[in-house]
């Protein structure tokens, strides 16, 4: 049985600590007032047995608590005001300096929360180290200084969250999409070196890596590009073999007419594509950004995007060639291949690749193959989309966030360039709980909570105002998000609806069995449960009217937040079946990871969701090993095609260096009830010598995870 200490080092219960204070304090008090010896092992052996049949690991503080009723049940208040006032004057001391301990534990790799933060940041480097060393004092700072004190309070307790506190204190954003198109058609420059336009795909493609790892590093979320972008060299190269292939033959003595020629030169297209994907799929996992992982980049492949005729070829040709070097995967240290967690991919399923008769139906067939085996693409229905977003087919930003839409100056539809400013997450369950099944004092009390979340999306926007363009000239003068001049603000982009602030809200699910003491997909249930989503897109409608800033409700990926939540739930309201007996709390709209339902019908009740959630979403279904029915998953993908915009399927993708084991690894218990990853060929359980990649929020993770994220992983139970 393990305990969380305040520096987030998670350590083995010691009653001989709790015994030690409780000693301490009854010496304090005279005789007649003090524990007898008995009366102080009974308080600690109580204590003991809180912490077993609680069901995650307990914090220092919690235990305290704790401690301090066992005493007071005992009558010993003088030994109470003893216990109570030391608390009390360890917590000054720690209060005048927040980060020491923190930071210290960072560095010797003893952080559990550190250490499972982000399941794509490995917490052993010294990158990642000093990522979240600078994180740890921006904390400190946005707590102390730049939120205000209730904001604060109420993301410490769970009634909210407020995402990336670790970078709050510098003026970066959140997410966005890179206009890919204008760096390169027009050159950019990268760390002072002018970059013109390149001559030929693969040229583009080295390019385009520099790029992705410079905006990496100059925001803290997701970015995504389009493959199109790309492939439009695809004609440059052609150009230029032809012409190199014409040469050698007239250099050779050879006589070729102009079919042979560009039969030839085709040959050198397609290896030219195939290099040029090669370097950004290893460019993009060998790259390590300033905070300490992978560019989170995400590739749109939409055949549409390109014009009907050779251009849309060539993109055919480019998204042949992705899905095929994924389908492939990267090698391990012991040179197995594996399933890298970046680039993630999105296939857009649209008419002319979603029948057999479609002409790119081998596009769509390779996609499954792909996800079969490495877990992505996702898939964007552009039938659905086009009717949520008046027509447009665009990607989100990363893993979900999706730009709402937006017509520029020139009447024209905009998405690349643009970005997300932030997030502020409410926790549902915690206002379900706190209203104890009273409706009106559940409506009051999520006025309150919203109330909360609009006065931390206006500080991470108004933390934003004023930012000048040479924090990071890559996003702001040469490209990637504008073309500014050298100390102009981003202030006009950050009004008029060209970027987003993002309202996010976790655990509808439970929220609506609390109320109602049924799952949301029941019946009776669901107009309820409609009804919260409405009643956060009201709130982002006025506040949008009263400030100009496109505010989206979001289905928030919780990834480390819902172990945070479901923690602070068990604190404030203890274990309610159905409600707060789980590590984790459920993402956004979804349905239960313990309810079985089909997945054709899953994906139908989502789309309700996903449809009140215009700043982000993505739904899933759970599925076995898929490599030899891949007709199943093509099937699956047209019923998303014709009921939901986004969605993927989470498959697995395990492999045991120990004894070559590649399929699912599994999950269990040590001997202190920690649950641990286990391959169950060989029973290997050192995650050093295993491969274990995961769905976590809509992307992949492969660092591992806290025991909230792994319980809710071993729950799940499969759809198909």
């Amino acid at each position: 049985m393990n305990i969380i200490k305040r520096s987030g080092e998670e350590v083995e219960f010691d009653i001989t600590k709790i015994i030690s204070a409780v000693n301490k304090a009854n010496k304090e008090v005279i005789s007649q007032d003090r524990l007898s010896i008995g009366q102080i092992q009974k308080i600690a052996n109580n204590v003991e047995d809180i912490c077993h049949k609680a069901i995650r690991a307990m914090s220092v503080e919690e235990i305290q608590d704790a401690v301090e009723n066992q005493i007071m049940q005992e009558q010993a208040f003088q030994v109470a005001r003893v216990y109570i006032t030391y608390r009390y004057k360890r917590q000054l001391v720690r209060q005048s300096n927040t980060t020491d301990s923190q930071i210290i534990t960072i560095i010797e790799s003893q952080n559990e929360e550190a250490k499972q933060e982000n399941s794509n940041k490995n917490p052993l480097l010294a990158s990642t180290q000093r990522d979240y060393m600078a994180g740890e004092v921006s904390k400190d700072i946005t707590k102390r200084f730049l939120l205000p004190k209730e904001v604060w309070d109420a993301h410490e307790n769970g009634l909210i969250h407020f995402h990336d506190a670790d970078y709050f204190a510098q003026h970066i954003h959140n997410c966005c999409l890179v206009n890919l198109d204008d760096m390169l058609q027009n050159g950019t420059m990268i760390s002072e070196t002018k970059i013109d336009r390149p001559n030929s795909f693969s040229v583009a493609c080295i390019v385009s890596s520099q790029i992705i790892a410079q905006v990496a590093s100059s925001q803290y979320g997701g970015q995504s590009v389009s493959a199109y972008h790309l492939s439009k060299f695809v004609a440059a190269s052609r150009s230029k073999f032809r012409r190199e292939v014409k040469e050698e033959f007239k250099a050779a003595g050879i006589t070729a007419n102009e079919a042979q020629i560009n039969h030839v030169a085709e040959e050198r297209v397609k290896k030219d594509i195939d290099k040029g994907v090669q370097t950004i799929q290893y460019q993009v996992v060998t790259l390590m950004t300033t905070n300490g992982q992978a560019p989170f980049i995400t590739l749109f492949l939409y055949l549409d995007e390109a014009p009907k005729g050779q251009e849309r070829d060539d993109l055919a040709m480019v998204i042949r060639s992705v899905l095929n070097q994924r389908i492939l995967g990267v090698k391990n240290e012991a040179g197995t291949y594996i399933t890298p967690a970046f680039p993630k991919l999105i296939y857009v399923l649209d008419e002319d690749n979603i029948t057999q008769d479609s002409p790119y139906w081998d596009l769509t067939c390779l996609a499954a193959e792909c996800t079969a085996k490495r877990m992505v693409p996702d898939y964007i229905s552009a039938k659905v989309m086009r009717n949520l977003k008046q027509g447009n087919v665009y990607t989100c930003m990363g893993c979900r966030s999706f730009l709402t839409v937006y017509e520029n100056k020139q009447g024209n539809y905009q998405f690349y360039g643009r970005f997300n400013q932030g997030v502020c997450t409410i926790n549902l369950v915690d206002i379900a709980c706190s209203s104890e099944g009273d409706f009106e004092q559940f409506w009051k009390i999520f006025d309150e909570r919203l109330e909360l979340c609009y006065k931390a999306l206006m500080a991470r926007h108004n933390r934003l105002m004023g930012t000048k363009s040479d924090i990071a000239p890559i996003l702001w003068q040469y490209g990637a998000l504008a073309r500014l001049k050298k100390g102009e603000t981003i202030d006009s982009l950050l009004m008029d609806g060209y970027s987003t602030i993002s309202l996010g809200y976790a655990g509808l699910y439970e929220c609506v069995y609390y109320m109602t003491g049924k799952s949301h997909t029941d019946p009776s249930a669901t107009p309820f449960a409609i009804e919260v989503m409405q009643y956060l897109n009201d709130a982002c409608t006025k506040w949008k009217a009263k400030e100009n800033i496109s505010f989206s409700v979001y289905g928030t990926p919780l990834e480390s937040t819902t172990y945070k939540f479901a923690k602070c739930l068990q604190k404030r309201f203890g274990i309610i079946k159905g409600v707060t007996d789980k590590n984790y709390i459920t993402n956004s709209y979804h349905v239960h990871v313990t309810e079985k339902i089909d997945a054709f019908l899953k994906l139908e009740f989502e789309a309700l969701f996903q449809r009140l959630s215009p700043g982000g979403a993505i739904s899933y279904v759970e599925v076995p090993d898929m490599k030899d029915n891949i007709p199943a998953v093509l099937a699956v993908m047209q019923h998303i095609y014709n009921h939901i915009m986004y969605a993927e399927l989470n498959t697995k993708s395990d492999y045991c260096s120990l004894c070559g084991y590649d399929k699912e690894i599994m999950i269990t218990t040590d001997g202190h009830g920690k649950l641990v990853w286990e391959c169950p060929n060989c029973g290997n359980r050192d995650q050093n010598t295993m491969s274990v990649a995961r769905r976590t929020c809509g992307y992949i993770g492969t660092q591992y995870w806290n025991q909230g994220r792994t319980q809710e992983i071993k729950e799940r139970v499969l759809h198909l």
